[in-house]
């Protein structure tokens, strides 16, 4: 046998194997969250967002070329890019799984023998297909996201690495070093996760190198790797930048030369220096620096791919993160300022007095002619801080989080063992290990975990096991049967990793350190690094899929664990065959088995539908205010890529803080005029009117917003207040604001249909929410001052609250989106709910709006799944509204569309609230049947939820998820008295009986 042929075929197989996975379960169009972002910007070769992935966009954008020209087809293509990286990384983790298990079983000068073989290709195919099936990075895989090249680049270097130590006795063995170098390079234009694997590296190069290390060595090396990591990290991604900018200055500010002119200088004596120091280390035969000074090289050369964000930048895209046309920019983009800093050694805890502010560096931008001072980097000055601080963040959302998972009152100061405590049991408990038990234990569901409790566990499937941590598993509810992620691996790819660690450890300890350091830096490591805060908008397992990797190996190495320790009777052939089996079916097909479901987004296309749906239902040359990643970057997708409603400006509020996303928004995009914005470059400039705090001036009036304008925007100090510094800075006098409103202006523009011209105010009145102004809510202030109703201007139903601004009572829903009317306000509406526009919003639901197969589809993510319910209660409000006006007809058709598209199931508690209110409108149709058939279905959903809860309860001895029960009780109980009003006695009856029967069960555990 050919050991290097049948290796050669293996790979090729699991890739082969990955790859028609990946392709029949790929999501068809944009999906949600980045995705929408990558697309378009590789698309059209715009700037995403901080810190960029350039070679991402690069390679999405020659993919996208495989479209032909229809645009509809561009992310399938982008996502087939995805798709064929990660069985790219199922093959480069087949072959390195391969090359370890060889490196071990097989001594030095020993031919391999057939019975070896069959163990090493069984171990192979074992641990790829085993990390191919594994629920966070198949969910990567299918999607246009940068994860799934940069596992690619991860595998590659791994394996890169593995086969310079195969070959380091040989002449030019040290090329694959160089090799590796290149690929890492060219990974920082994908992600920096892939910096992560360099302590791996370093190890497998000084164990090559030192055969014989001690102990002392190994922690020394340790060390030395570590900030190896941080030079590349730091010191060359960072830094490099950073001392070009500081040569521009010089060259510029000091010597009055161009602007690029110290750039140039600077490329040119780094050049010369790596040159030089090359040539010097040949000349002297200097080894161990000529690698170091090639690696850097080869480095620097590959992360010169963010060059094209610069080039792309002075293009000025529609997408244009950060505008980073300059050296200045370039450098806080890359050091992702925008995201701020978080405490990592030592620092603050959440209830830290706040003593003052200090200056941390100094901000700078592009003039004209010289680089000028926009403001100063500042960081508070804590009077009482401590050491590993994982409690620090003052946002309310967060402080309350923290006190109620450790159980501190309003005045307790967090200690170190208080902070320890919280870092393992929730950041490495919750949001790490539950990962980690997802992908090889088993899941419970798809429902968002991080807040702890019922939902987003892992479990094995084991009923006894899984009681002891959930409680009782008897009666399990349908939120979890019936959830397609509901994935039970039974511990199996758990234990046969373990074995395999085991095995390995037995056998070559070095090998086995290395994969457990790579373990190590890729999963608990991120954790202590990131710091990350609590309720973050969505699950971040994606993060680890590094551990996760490198525990792949693992259950590919207990193929020999269990060839020797559970099959060593038989002959080692037979032994080396059970053991691939067994493994076979113990982990990658049953891992495949479970998760397919839940991994197959080929029949649903709810963010394309939706992305559509928020453009589609906007009137002519509308300006769409949006907030959130999910209202936001597939409708960018819709725009930027299938061309839709180009004639709508879409402003993300959460960007139009920013001055290079005002300036965007001074200018034409697409078929887009420029938004109606006076302000001048220098009123809003970075540095300039970022944040105006408001100061109540006892102002008894309202007072015109054209007045507030000029004063947020006036140079006289008159109109500023004095800081304690001597600075002056524009406040907010008062929060009670007006704008005139001209009534034939509105019914010219078409914003008001005649009919309704007795409905128009003189002038709409409102009360600004926040307590302070920054300068995108400036600008949204003179759009409305110079619009003139010329332009429709609708705010997405799905962002926060406090983005309105305080003005709810004008915004009506007519749908997705929410538009600006000045009508008088309607006194009988207490809930912003009930306020909607009846004829688009009968329109866009029953003509307009695509509902992404929701239907129909096999499995909707949890984003997706949140959709359904946003769009039945949009139905509710219809059919509510038209109730109320006595159009029984129309009403009828709604809900016939209602039953048509919106899905059987239930996705969520929330669905069931939605689904309630439904049943109502049914039963004021007279429509009984249907009435009477979704009472009983929801009544079926409602009392197996309960009777879990209630199991569970007793099972723990007190009440567990009392939110859940007192919200499903409350629902079954008005379903009682619903029935009762509309004459359905019988049914009442029945359901009255189960409200008892399940109220008793909770009863003993009640509370008050």
């Amino acid at each position: 046998m050919n050991y290097s042929r049948i290796n050669t075929i293996g790979g090729w197989l699991c890739f082969t194997i990955a790859a028609l996975t990946y392709i029949l379960t790929l999501d068809q169009s944009v999906s949600f969250w980045d995705c929408g972002e990558f697309i378009s910007s590789a698309f059209r070769m715009e700037v995403v967002h901080q810190p960029g992935a350039p070679i991402v966009s690069m390679i999405q954008r020659l993919f996208s070329t495989l479209a032909f020209g229809d645009k509809t087809k561009v992310a399938y293509f982008v996502n087939i890019a995805s798709a064929l990286a990660s069985a790219g990384t199922i093959l480069f983790l087949f072959w390195t799984i391969t090359a370890l298990a060889k490196k071990t079983v097989v001594k030095k000068g020993e031919e391999i023998s057939k019975q070896q073989i069959i163990g090493i290709m069984g171990a192979g195919v074992v641990g790829a297909l085993a990390y191919a099936f594994s629920d966070s990075f198949w969910f990567s895989a299918v999607e246009a996201e940068v994860y799934a090249m940069s596992s690619l680049c991860s595998a590659i270097v791994f394996w890169g690495i593995l086969k310079w130590e195969s070959q380091a006795d040989e002449p030019k063995a040290d090329r694959w070093l160089l090799f590796v170098a290149y690929i890492m390079g060219l990974s920082i234009g994908v992600h920096i996760l892939n910096l992560l694997t360099i302590p791996a590296l370093i190890f497998v190069y000084y164990f090559k190198k030192n055969p014989s290390p001690t102990w002392q060595s190994i922690v020394k090396i340790f060390f030395v790797s570590v900030a190896a990591l941080a030079v590349v990290q730091f010191g060359i991604i960072q830094y490099v930048v950073s001392l070009a900018a500081s040569f521009d200055y010089f060259f510029v500010n000091t010597m009055n030369l161009g602007f690029g002119t110290g750039i140039l200088f600077f490329a040119v004596l780094l050049i010369g220096g790596l040159v030089y120091g090359i040539r010097y280390s040949i000349l002297k035969n200097k080894r161990a620096l000529n690698l170091i000074l090639l690696f850097t090289v080869l480095l620097l050369f590959g992360y010169s791919s963010f060059a094209l964000l610069v080039i792309r930048a002075q293009a000025k895209p529609n997408l244009n993160n950060y505008n980073v046309d300059n050296v200045f920019s370039l450098s806080r983009y890359l050091g992702r300022d925008q995201y701020g800093d978080r405490p990592l050694l030592y620092g603050e805890n959440y209830n830290s007095e706040k003593t003052d502010i200090k200056e941390t560096g100094k901000i700078f931008r592009k003039g004209d002619k010289k680089y000028e001072s926009a403001g100063t980097k500042s960081a508070y000055v804590f009077a009482d801080k401590t050491l590993m601080p994982r409690m620090y963040s003052d946002k309310p959302e967060h402080v309350r989080f923290y006190k109620n998972y450790m159980g501190f009152d309003d005045e307790y100061k967090p200690t170190l063992a208080d902070n320890l405590k919280y870092l393992f049991s929730f950041q490495a408990g919750q949001m790490y290990m539950r990962y980690f038990m997802w992908n090889f234990v088993g899941r419970q569901d798809n429902e968002d975990g991080q807040f702890g409790g019922k939902d987003g566990n892992w479990l094995s499937g084991i009923k006894p096991v899984d009681a002891i941590r959930l409680g009782s598993q008897k009666n399990l509810p349908p939120s979890i049967v019936e959830n397609k992620a509901y994935n039970r691996f039974f511990f199996l790819p758990l234990i046969i990793g373990l074995i395999g660690a085991v095995w390995h450890f037995k056998r070559n300890q070095k090998d086995a350190g290395i994969i457990g350091l790579l373990f190590i830096f890729t999963g608990i490591a991120i954790v202590v690094y990131l710091n990350s805060v609590p309720i973050e908008p969505r699950e971040r397992d994606y993060a680890y899929v590094g551990s996760f990797y490198a525990f792949a190996i693992w259950i590919g190495l207990g193929v020999f664990g269990l060839k020797e320790w559970v099959f060593k009777k038989l002959t080692p052939a037979r032994a080396g065959i059970f053991a691939s089996v067994i493994a076979l079916f113990g982990a990658p097909i049953i891992m495949a088995n479970q998760g397919w479901d839940d991994h197959d987004r080929s029949q649903s296309h709810v963010a394309r539908d939706m992305s559509v749906n928020y453009l589609k239902s906007c009137a002519p040359n509308a300006i769409l205010f949006t907030y959130g990643d999910n209202d936001t970057y597939p409708v960018w997708y819709a725009q930027e890529v299938e061309n839709v409603r180009p004639d709508v400006r879409v402003v993300n509020l959460s960007l139009f803080t920013a001055d290079w996303y005002i300036d965007g928004m001074r200018k034409k995009q697409n078929e887009s005029a420029p938004l109606p914005i006076t302000l001048k470059p220098e009123q809003y400039v970075e540095g300039t009117r970022d944040i105006m705090y408001y100061q109540d001036y006892k102002i008894a009036q309202r007072v015109e917003l054209q007045q507030i304008l000029d004063i947020l925007l006036s140079d006289n100090d008159d109109d500023k207040v004095t800081m304690n510094d001597g600075s002056k800075y524009n406040v907010l006098p008062t929060k009670n604001l007006k704008l005139a409103v001209s009534p034939q202006q509105v019914l010219d523009t078409g914003t008001v249909p005649k009919e309704d011209a007795g409905k128009i105010a003189s002038s709409m009145e409102w009360t600004f929410n926040q307590n302070y102004v920054t300068k995108g809510t400036l600008a949204l202030f003179d759009i409305l001052v110079h619009n003139n109703w010329e332009r429709p201007i609708y705010f997405t139903g799905a962002m926060p609250d406090e983005q309105y601004l305080g003005l709810n009572k004008y915004l009506y829903s007519e749908g997705l989106n929410k538009r600006l009317l000045p009508l008088k306000p309607d006194t009988a509406i207490t809930e912003d709910y009930e306020r909607i526009n009846i004829k688009p919003l009968y329109n866009n639901l029953m003509n307009v709006y695509s509902y992404g197969n929701i239907k129909n589809a096999n499995h909707l993510d949890r984003q997706s799944a949140d959709d359904v319910t946003m769009l039945s209660n949009m139905f509710n409000g219809l059919l509510n509204g038209m109730i109320n006006e006595g159009k029984m007809a129309e009403s009828k058709k709604v809900a016939d569309k209602y039953l048509e598209v919106i899905p059987a199931k239930f996705y969520s508690m929330r669905q069931v609230m939605s689904t309630y209110y439904f049943t109502e409108s049914l039963y004021r149709l007279n429509d009984l049947n249907h009435a009477n058939a979704m009472i009983k279905k929801t009544a079926d959903y409602v009392g197996k939820e309960l009777t879990h809860l209630a199991d569970v309860s007793e099972s723990k001895n007190q009440l567990t998820s009392e939110q859940d029960v007192r919200f499903y009780l409350s629902y079954l109980g008005q379903m009682v008295k619903l029935t009762e009003v509309f004459k359905q006695a019988g049914l009442s009856k029945s359901l009255e009986k189960q409200y008892n029967d399940l109220f008793a069960r909770f009863a003993p555990y009640a509370n008050g």
